[in-house]
């Protein structure tokens, strides 16, 4: 997301930054980038004319002209000036109530209320350990009711009984008494939409808010509509009334300005966003966070926080102490190859590294996830013995794997490059100290450290 955004940003910062001092010239040249830069990502032009004024303003001031580094504390009220436009005010799910605590999910159709309900269950029930009830009242789309249970028995969490000819005021009235009897925390009711907005779906909506009174009423609004969600935002809190946003299809617009217009369009908070079609892809949205993503400057915090909740702490240790032996064979590569691929794809881990997210390109050209999928593939065709023992693998050998596995031979032996490489690495760590030591020289030398063998061996060399 924003990579059209960012990539411009970033070319206007690095003149700026290069530059030992700054005169108003240059800030006004910038600034017209920045003003274009937004308007071609679809963020609306009272955002825009508004975020300007107030960087020109602070960017002229004393302490910038007269800064040892001007360029970069440009940058910093750039990033300070994104933060307040996303809304710097708290934005988590509210749900300080006694239970049960109603979420209404409201929006067009097609926005992805059914599936984004069933994310905020999953999230909830995992992370909060929240009892969830999952409602349908769509009772107009084909099949949403059944769509929705179905979501609901993936996840583990109960859906409402459906009773066909029911209305919906009828099921939020029948759902409220079998989550009070129940003992259910959450109650998440998925609307109906349409095509546009009409005084029917209105009426509706109305009718359903007055009999749940729930906490929060959150909005869908889809990233690729550009400023159109803006105007579905205000129409919705002015006739029916929401408390937040739920921007979806994040991953599938590289403009996506409308996350940068919503907050002060809208006057309510973002408070996730929709980062692909998976039910586990789903992110709280924290003002700062993106506001360093689309300046380039990554987003560590959410890196880290997705490998303590992903990644196998105890296959994690197992590996740390054979590392610290200096052992490492084909089926250690193998194990880091899947904790990765359990973090997200490599576009988005690379967006969330600092000053990595220029290089997202080249690794997408270069194959990007399907570099990961073909290493595992030949790791794969290897047997036990091979893998434990990857001296064995001679021409004979590499034939068949290759074959086994659906690549050429010089693919496999790309692959055994890259293992020799790591597996080196993992020698000096035994010898240099262990794990802290080497790591903190390896990353001196290389800002993606291991990943750059995991994928190095495999195609294109990123130059990291």
């Amino acid at each position: 997301m924003f990579e059209t955004l960012s990539d411009k940003l970033g070319s206007v910062f690095a003149k700026i930054t290069s530059r030992g001092v700054l005169n108003e010239k240059d800030i006004d040249e910038a600034m017209r980038e920045i003003r274009v830069a937004l308007l071609e990502a679809d963020v609306s032009l009272p955002v825009v004319k508004s975020f300007i004024a107030a960087v020109k303003e602070q960017a002229l001031g004393e302490k910038v002209v007269r800064s040892i580094q001007p360029g970069q504390m440009v940058v910093k009220i750039v990033h300070d000036e994104l933060v307040k436009v996303l809304g710097a005010d708290n934005s988590e799910l509210n749900l300080h109530t006694t239970p049960p605590a109603v979420i209404l999910m409201v929006g067009l159709q097609g926005s992805g209320k059914t599936t984004t309900s069933a994310k905020i269950a999953k999230l909830l029930k995992e992370k909060q350990k929240k009892k969830v009830l999952l409602v349908s009242l769509d009772i107009y789309r084909p099949a949403a009711q059944e769509q929705l249970a179905q979501l609901a028995g993936r996840i583990g969490v109960t859906s409402l009984p459906i009773i066909k000819e029911e209305k919906p005021a009828q099921t939020t009235r029948r759902a409220l008494d079998v989550a009070r009897k129940g003992g259910y925390d959450v109650i998440i009711l998925d609307s109906a939409g349409r095509l546009h907005i009409d005084e029917t779906l209105m009426d509706e909506l109305i009718e359903v808010k007055k009999i749940a009174a729930p906490i929060e009423t959150l909005l869908l609004a889809d990233a690729m509509m550009g400023q159109d969600a803006c105007t579905v935002a205000k129409e919705f809190n002015e006739k029916v009334g929401i408390t937040g946003i739920v921007l979806t299809r994040i991953d599938g617009s590289s403009r996506a300005g409308a996350a940068l217009s919503m907050k002060m369009v809208s006057g309510v908070p973002i408070k996730f966003l929709g980062t692909g079609e998976k039910l586990e892809e789903i992110e709280v949205f924290h003002p700062d966070r993106l506001a360093g993503r689309i300046l380039g400057q990554g987003d560590v915090v959410s890196l880290v926080e997705k490998a303590i909740e992903k990644v196998d702490h105890e296959e994690a240790e197992k590996m740390a102490q054979k590392m610290l032996k200096g052992k490492f064979d084909l089926e250690d590569m193998l194990a880091q190859l899947r904790q990765m691929q359990k973090l997200g794809s490599l576009g988005s881990l690379i967006g969330m590294m600092p000053g990595l997210s220029k290089f997202k390109d080249q690794i997408e050209q270069a194959g990007g996830d399907g570099l990961v999928k073909k290493q595992e593939a030949i790791i794969l065709s290897m047997t036990k013995a091979e893998r434990r023992n990857p001296d064995i693998i001679k021409a004979s050998r590499k034939k068949r794997i290759a074959a086994g596995s659906g690549v050429e031979v010089h693919e496999v032996n790309k692959l055994l490059k890259s293992y020799e490489q790591m597996s080196t690495m993992m020698k000096r760590m035994g010898k240099m100290g262990g794990m802290g030591a080497l790591a903190s020289r390896f990353m001196q030398k290389s800002p993606l450290g291991g990943m750059n063998n995991l994928l190095g061996g495999m195609g294109k060399r990123f130059p990291f």
